[in-house]
């Protein structure tokens, strides 16, 4: 018995009915070799994972061999580069099911690479094996910041060769499973609403989807079977929610130095939940106008960019969710954005220098002199704080001179210092160690460009995946 293939399913998803996704089969791969599995997620959904073999890993996930439910292709539209695309969809990947983890959690294990769907728009429904090795490392290095994101549950080559314009080719193939609360995104509202434009009455397709979200992923608002007392009320809750999660998911991204590069509409997730990495960076230095993919041209999703892409994409899924929730309630909850944005960015910037309760005044104080630090100097970024990680000492609160020695004493540094010192001032020494285990946040190695490539030229020349491996071990320290 295969334990990942035993799990208890649940049709969640499906249970909605063949308007919201298309029944596919996977592909068949000439070889499967199992380059990465996550033990951690496992766990979360109850599994022990001495019990779950490498052989039972690819007769699930690389195989997709014996499961007792079809795969699901899931529809959606979406803007792209501020277009809007009605011919998008799941074109290389299918919801393979769904289960609960040990915290009552409903999650996906959703694929990518694993073969052509309906709306593959002629591609090959392909998953390049260095686009599988890059998820890996962005969702493994955002869950160790504590960004809210999917994780990879594995990478299997497959044995082809693909042929990419941005990767050297033939390259190499492979599947991936990704592992997330929900692959149902803006754009699966947008495609309902570009069909109700044609001519269908998809009014109730939306309000069902949107009592499907509420109730499995906002359980905290109560539904009523009134659905025009779910308009004035838990559709408005549901709709003020979303925005102060997707504000608390770009302060999560700004503070970690991550650039998504790709925020589509199609690419934001109804839960607020950070996925679906491509052309990905993180910052090295402090930079708003750092492009991270190289096809954005004019700097549309660049780092500093992006809470305010995030925002209007909010905005514009007022128009789909307009079927069913005032349209005026909603422009009433965007205002609150900014505000929502701002302050969850200074506890997240906060957190990363060690500080996880300071009043506002004192918060705004240290993110301002910190954000001004990196904009005058070309500080590294994230080796910043792997440094106040690995210096931090008690020391601090009693000499302000031991406060990162090394650094030239800058008008721009002194004024952080002072500050930085001042608050530590006011700490106990229980409370000293307790920024100690804060600053833990911090990973000592995050994977910039040149690591990507570092680990990437062993395995194209030598099949040698040790420094991928090792990469991972350095990131979880």
């Amino acid at each position: 018995m295969n334990p990942l293939l035993e799990l208890p399913y649940e049709p969640a998803f499906a249970s909605l009915g063949d308007d919201y996704y298309d029944p596919v089969v996977a592909a068949t791969f000439p070889r499967h070799e199992l380059r990465f599995r996550n033990d951690a997620v496992l766990q979360t959904i109850g599994l022990d994972p001495q019990t779950v073999s490498d052989a039972q890993w690819i007769e699930a996930f690389g195989q997709f061999a014996g499961f007792g439910h079809p795969f699901l292709a899931m529809r959606y539209h979406g803007y792209q580069f501020g277009s809007y695309n009605s011919m998008l969809g799941d074109g290389r990947g299918f919801l393979a099911g769904q289960v609960r983890g040990v915290d009552g959690e409903l999650y996906d294990f959703g694929t990518k690479g694993s073969g052509k769907t309906p709306y593959s728009r002629g591609g090959d429904g392909r998953l390049t094996l260095k686009g599988g090795v890059r998820e890996v490392l962005a969702s493994e290095t955002l869950h160790r910041m504590g960004v809210r994101t999917s994780r990879c549950l594995s990478v299997v080559e497959t044995g082809e060769e693909l042929w990419r314009g941005d990767e050297p080719s033939p390259t190499r193939s492979s599947v991936m499973v990704r592992f997330s609360r929900s692959h149902i995104r803006f754009g699966t509202f947008e495609r309902l609403h570009y069909l109700k434009m044609t001519g269908k009455d998809t009014t109730p397709l939306v309000a069902r989807l949107l009592n499907h979200v509420i109730a499995i992923y906002y359980p905290q608002i109560e539904l009523s079977p009134d659905p025009s007392v779910n308009a004035e009320t838990a559709y408005v809750q549901f709709y003020n929610a979303l925005v102060n999660q997707v504000a608390a998911l770009a302060a999560q991204w700004m503070a970690a130095g991550f650039c998504h590069a790709v925020l589509n509409t199609d690419n934001m997730a109804i839960t607020g939940e950070s996925f679906d990495y491509g052309p990905f960076a993180f910052i090295p230095t402090y930079d708003p106008k750092f492009t991270a993919a190289y096809f954005d041209y004019s700097g549309r999703y660049s780092y500093g960019n992006q809470p305010g892409i995030c925002k209007l994409n909010l905005e514009m899924l007022q128009t789909p969710l307009s079927l069913v929730i005032d349209r005026e309630a909603m422009k009433t909850a965007i205002v609150s954005y900014d505000t929502a944005f701002y302050t969850a960015y200074e506890r997240e910037l906060s957190r990363k220098l060690g500080f996880t309760d300071l009043d506002a005044d004192d918060r705004r104080d240290l993110v301002r002199t910190t954000v001004e630090l990196f904009e005058r100097f070309e500080l590294d970024y994230p080796g910043f704080f792997a440094q106040l990680r690995r210096e931090f000492s008690p020391a601090w609160r009693d000499d302000i001179a031991q406060i990162f020695p090394g650094i030239d004493p800058t008008d721009a540094l002194q004024e952080w210092r002072s500050i930085y010192h001042r608050l530590l001032q006011t700490r106990s020494t229980d409370e000293l160690e307790t920024i100690r285990q804060t600053l833990t946040i911090n990973p000592f190695v995050v994977p910039l460009r040149p690591e990507i490539e570092a680990i990437w030229e062993p395995i194209t020349t030598e099949d040698n995946w040790q420094p991928f491996y090792d990469l991972l071990d350095r990131i979880r320290e």
